[in-house]
């Protein structure tokens, strides 16, 4: 987003209010401007003074005085207090393989922010503020995706950048960090007694990436009605399914919010009232559209819940309760992430079944002997391979998601000297259902493509408000397919239009509002 776009948006200031999923959202993938309260300040300066008096007695408290992990029970020295804060950064920064994209990087500083906020950690207040400045001023360290176990790695690598050490995203470029911090007027973070281990700690990064992956679990959730709504209508559906009485007789709100999407979405449709009674019953495939994706939704809801409350807590150990004049030190284990872990293991179960759906209901539609439309929704078959070899990419995308549906936090390992014998894999959750949410998001595409040219040989009879524009929409960007053609940027704009909230936003208003 360029400075322009970014400077429209409101700033999020955390301190006051708890802050939401979508906060994280504006500000790592939209540009928006993240500051601090007043208040919360008061609580980082609090919580730091903490520290200093803790220092200034000599007395043993893990990570402010003693070492890591299974070193927790060596006491070091004042003098060297600061240097294994760096060092802890140094050390820790070992992750490997391609690095996040620059949102993903983002969302895990607005999160660690967040976790400071509360005053429960007691790094500096100069080193807040310069993760301030590296989203602020556009600044953002390049992180490899692999290494963590729920935390350390990828907020080490964030942690050097303020250092001046590594690369940065930068203005469109990947240059030094100390480059991009020279070039805004920013000086390299000198480090204190447990800034180290504060910017390691807790669990911003898979409590950050989980709300990207919330923003786009919810949006493709609303494209899977509409897709899956111009499916039904094309391979004529019978309504019934989908009637309001019997929807309520099983409760569960997901359903219930599907239900009346659909019935919105194929209000009008004489193609369906043309075809009402011409089967008893319809594949589950087809009629069975608002007891999974409102399976989903419901999935998604708890995950919501999950994933922001976890990014409203306390997550560093030890945590710093009180005041210099009367504090306790607690060592736990709110760095532990299992609640993010399941919640983002759960959405990826649920982007695999929006997907695997989508799948059997578009091969359905280029089978003409269940669909009544021409084989692979082509004129002259047989010279024409029409849309046969794109349910073939469907169907891998399926196969790769049942993969990365299997749950990581039921996995385990041992760290550090047996130390830390039980790790949620949290991150690793959150970056496999990135995957499921990209792979869903092109299955659902290609379903779009499809259901689209199955109504171009649908004649007579009107389709529904809803699944009508939609139609419309997408032929606006791609043409209808007479011949076979390169069907791959089709797939891909497509898939881009699946991106645009704005199009999504316009068929809602099209049809009173989408649930």
């Amino acid at each position: 987003m360029d400075g322009m776009q970014a400077s429209a948006l409101a700033p999020v200031v955390i301190g006051d209010t708890p802050l939401r999923w979508q906060d994280v959202v504006a500000v790592a993938r939209h540009g928006a401007r993240l500051a601090l309260s007043e208040a919360a300040w008061a609580r980082i300066d609090n919580a730091r003074a903490i520290v200093e008096r803790i220092v200034e007695r000599g007395e043993r408290a893990y990570g402010i005085s003693t070492g890591l992990g299974a070193l927790c029970n060596v006491l070091l020295q004042p003098e060297q207090l600061g240097l294994l804060s760096r060092n802890t950064l140094l050390s820790h920064a070992c992750g490997v393989g391609e690095p996040l994209r620059d949102e993903q990087t983002r969302a895990i500083i607005c999160a660690a922010v967040a976790n400071y906020s509360h005053g429960k950690s007691g790094l500096q207040r100069q080193v807040v503020a310069a993760l301030l400045a590296l989203l602020n001023h556009g600044i953002t360290p390049r992180v490899p995706a692999q290494g963590s176990v729920g935390y350390l790695t990828h907020m080490a690598h964030v942690g050097v950048a303020l250092l001046g050490i590594g690369e940065v995203s930068y203005r469109g470029r990947i240059v030094p960090a100390a480059e991009a911090l020279a070039m805004e007027g920013l000086a390299p973070v000198e480090l204190g007694a447990k800034d180290g281990l504060c910017l390691v700690n807790g669990t911003p990064c898979m409590t950050g990436l989980s709300c990207l992956a919330l923003a786009d679990a919810n949006r493709l959730a609303l494209w899977a009605d509409i897709i899956g709504a111009m499916s039904f209508e094309a391979l004529r559906g019978q309504l019934d399914a989908f009637d309001a009485e019997i929807i309520a007789l099983k409760p569960h709100p997901g359903m219930q919010r599907v239900g009346a999407n659909l019935r919105a979405l194929l209000n009008g449709s004489a193609v369906l009232a043309d075809s009402r009674g011409i089967r008893t019953q319809d594949a589950l495939s087809i009629r069975s559209i608002p007891q999974i994706h409102g399976a989903c939704r419901d999935q998604l809801v708890h995950a919501m819940r999950q994933i922001e409350v976890e990014l409203n807590s306390a997550t560093d150990n030890p945590l710093l309760l009180g005041t210099p004049d009367d504090y306790r030190v607690v060592s736990q284990a709110n760095p532990h992430g299992e609640s993010v872990a399941m919640a983002a293991d759960l959405l990826a179960i649920a982007m695999a079944e929006f997907g695997g759906l989508a799948e059997r209901r578009l091969d359905r539609l280029i089978n003409p002997l269940v669909s009544g439309l021409p084989a692979f929704l082509v004129s002259q078959s047989g010279v024409n391979s029409g849309m046969m070899i794109a349910q073939y990419v469907a169907a891998s995308l399926v196969a790769e998601n049942r993969q990365l549906a299997q749950p990581a936090v039921v996995d385990n390992f041992v760290t550090s000297a047996l130390q830390e014998d039980h790790l949620s894999l949290g991150t690793n959750s959150a970056l496999k259902l990135a995957k499921a949410l990209g792979n869903c998001t092109q299955i659902l595409a290609i379903e779009y493509l499809i259901a689209a040219q199955a109504f171009e040989f649908i004649e007579g009879p009107g389709f529904g408000t809803g699944t009508a524009l939609a139609w419309k929409l997408l032929r606006e960007r791609v043409p209808p397919y007479h011949e076979d053609r390169w069907l791959a940027p089709d797939i891909a704009k497509a898939a881009e239009l699946l991106r645009d909230e704005q199009v999504l936003s316009g068929i809602g208003a099209a049809i009173g509002g989408l649930q």
